[in-house]
């Protein structure tokens, strides 16, 4: 009778470890990934040493190919960097990808419909209308999670699908090239509305270093940084100390959405070209793993934006050169990123059973 009401097993947080032991647990987590994605290489016949080189050799092999991984890097860092403001918050942002495609459209309205402009004019326009675009996405959940108590990780999950429907509109209906045959799409951006190269690259690279930079400073130096940490700890201690909570989670999500929409709008004038279904292609998603596996940190989202970057391109060479399929990729991608994940949960918490006695 004693056990009534007492879950069989909680999950119960850690004492912190310190930075030197974090690395290195983190080390082993990576190298235990690996070891499972070998064995299952092994249960295909293949080399599961021949298959790595051929990941990393096609990530890394060339200057082009340098270039490949880091434009899969733009976006899923930045969005990565999007998220974090707003976890650091336990604001639990699934809407990533929602916040990505307005950010697209609203910067793709310029493109279109204004390319006549100066074309430095142009692109600040359009990254601007991309932080508006993602920014109004995000402060939706914000308000109502504010004023009504709402779920924010189902009401961002909705958002996703209204955007990209939208999109679904927009290619069928107003925005559709007059000069597609048969399929609809969005006409092609003119070379005023794209996005500049630096270094082979769309100066993507150079926004998402320097948002790197922002949200450090941001999170670490300010005093709505300090807010946001505060709130992130306990609601009723920011509130007892006189901060008006419902505003900082608006103003947070703007900014989350905000920097979504810098995403979307690099996507849209430096990679695609255009406004697409695929703006997002589940960046958005990728990015809550990235986030969590840098532990919120801005300068370890690079480094795992930057690993898991080269895992996508390499693993992509990777099937061609060994006759695979796209789902053998897929899953390797997987087994690795639940080995790290699972790892880096027992890093941090454990589980506590029934009747186990307290340290």
């Amino acid at each position: 009778m004693k056990h009534i009401g007492e879950p069989f097993v909680r999950v119960v947080k850690k004492t912190e470890l310190s930075g030197g032991k974090l690395t290195l647990l983190s080390l082993l987590a990576l190298l235990l990934a690996i070891v499972a994605g070998g064995l299952f290489i092994l249960t295909l016949g293949k080399n599961p040493f021949l298959v790595y080189q051929s990941i990393f050799s096609g990530a890394f092999r060339s200057p082009l190919a340098i270039q490949g991984t880091i434009k899969i890097a733009i976006p899923l860092l930045i969005s990565a960097l999007a998220i974090t403001l707003a976890f650091k918050m336990k604001f639990w942002n699934i809407g990533a990808e929602g916040q990505i495609i307005m950010g697209a459209i609203f910067a793709s309205y310029f493109a279109l419909f204004h390319d006549t402009l100066p074309h430095f004019l142009l692109l600040l326009l359009m990254l601007v209308a991309g932080m508006v675009g993602g920014g109004l996405w995000g402060l939706i959940p914000a308000f109502f999670k504010s004023k009504f108590g709402t779920n924010e990780t189902l009401f961002t999950l909705m958002l996703n699908y209204i955007a990209l429907y939208l999109i679904k509109y927009l290619t069928e209906g107003p925005w559709r090239d007059p000069s597609s045959s048969g399929f609809p799409k969005i006409a092609t951006f003119a070379p005023n509305a794209q996005l500049d190269k630096v270094l082979g690259v769309h100066a993507g690279w150079v926004i998402a270093l320097l948002l790197v930079v922002f949200v450090f400073v941001y999170l670490r130096y300010t005093k709505q940084g300090y807010e946001i940490s505060i709130v992130g700890e306990s609601q009723n201690t920011a509130r007892y100390a006189g901060m008006n909570v419902g505003k900082i989670v608006m103003r947070t999500m703007f900014l989350s959405g905000a920097v979504c929409g810098i995403a979307g709008m690099t996507q849209a004038t430096g990679a695609a070209f255009t406004l697409g279904e695929s703006v997002a292609g589940g960046v958005g998603f990728t990015a809550i793993i990235v986030a969590w596996l840098a532990r919120l940190n801005p300068f370890y989202c690079v480094v795992m934006t930057l690993f898991l970057s080269a895992l996508q391109k390499g693993s992509s060479v990777m099937q061609s050169a060994f006759g695979l399929s796209t789902y053998v990729s897929d899953v390797l991608q997987g087994i690795i990123l639940f080995v790290i994940l699972g790892f880096d949960f027992f890093i941090q918490y454990k589980l506590v059973f029934r009747g186990a006695r307290k340290k």
